[in-house]
C-alpha cells in the first residue's frame, strides 16, 4: 500500500517521514493554502529525498504554465489536481508531463460524487477521494462516510483521503481496500507542522491494518 504524507514543509521531517516508510510525500503549491511553499522551498527538501519516494506536488486551478514550470523548479514526480480542472485538462497535462503521475483528487460530498471520479479514469493515473468542504480544498480533518465507499472499485489505483490518523486507520482499512492513504492534518501540530509520534504512530497501525496477527 502506498502511504502518502502531505503538507510537507521541513526538510528535516520530511527526510524522517521518508525513513520511516513514506512512498510518497505532497507538497503544497496553493498560495492560499497555510501548507504552502514556494517552489524553490519544495526543491530544498525533494533534492535530499531518496528516489524511491514520490514527490507530488499538489495544486488547484492552477495553470498549464504553473504546473509545468513548479514541477521541474521543484523536481516533482508527480502532480496531483485539486480542485475544478476537467478531462481535458488532465488530457492536456499528461501530454505536458508525459513522464509525472498525474492524481485527480475528487471531494465527495455523496454518492453521486463518485460519478465525477468515473468520468476522470481514462485520463489520469490515480484518484484520491477527499471529505467535502464548502470553504477548503483540502487538510480539513473531516472523513469521508466509508460505508458510501464500499462499492467503489475504480479501474485505476486510488488513495482514500479525508480525516484519517492513527486513531482510526485501522478502522478505515477494515472498511475498505484502496491503494493508497493520504494524511495531512491527522499527523500535525499544526498546518505544515508534523507530530512525529503520530507519523510514527499511523506507520505502526497501518502495518497492523495491513497485515494482523
Amino acid at each position: 500500500m502506498r502511504i502518502k504524507i502531505c503538507g510537507i514543509t521541513r526538510l528535516d521531517q520530511g527526510q524522517a517521514i521518508a525513513s520511516l516508510g513514506a512512498t510518497a510525500l505532497g507538497f503544497i503549491c496553493v498560495p492560499a493554502s497555510p501548507r504552502y511553499i514556494s517552489p524553490d522551498q519544495i526543491r530544498a527538501i525533494t533534492s535530499h529525498l531518496p528516489d524511491r519516494v514520490d514527490r507530488i506536488g499538489v495544486f488547484a486551478n492552477a495553470t498549464f504554465e504553473q504546473i509545468w514550470e513548479t514541477f521541474h523548479q521543484a523536481k516533482l514526480t508527480g502532480v496531483q489536481l485539486h480542485g475544478d480542472e476537467s478531462p481535458l485538462f488532465c488530457d492536456r497535462l499528461r501530454q505536458e508531463l508525459p513522464h509525472g503521475e498525474l492524481i485527480k483528487a475528487i471531494r465527495v460530498k455523496n454518492p453521486q460524487s463518485l460519478s465525477l471520479a468515473d468520468s476522470f479514469i481514462p485520463h489520469v493515473d490515480a484518484l484520491l477521494l477527499d471529505a467535502y468542504h464548502g470553504q477548503q480544498l483540502g487538510g480539513t480533518g473531516l472523513t469521508i462516510d466509508w460505508q458510501s465507499l464500499g462499492e467503489f472499485r475504480p479501474a485505476i489505483p486510488w488513495f482514500l483521503a479525508g480525516g484519517l490518523n492513527p486513531d482510526n486507520i485501522i478502522n478505515a482499512l477494515s472498511c475498505l481496500h484502496p491503494d493508497g492513504i493520504d494524511l495531512s492534518s491527522g499527523v500535525e501540530r499544526s498546518p505544515g507542522d508534523k507530530d512525529m509520534a503520530k507519523v510514527a504512530q499511523l506507520f505502526e497501525n497501518t502495518r497492523f491494518a495491513i497485515t494482523p496477527d
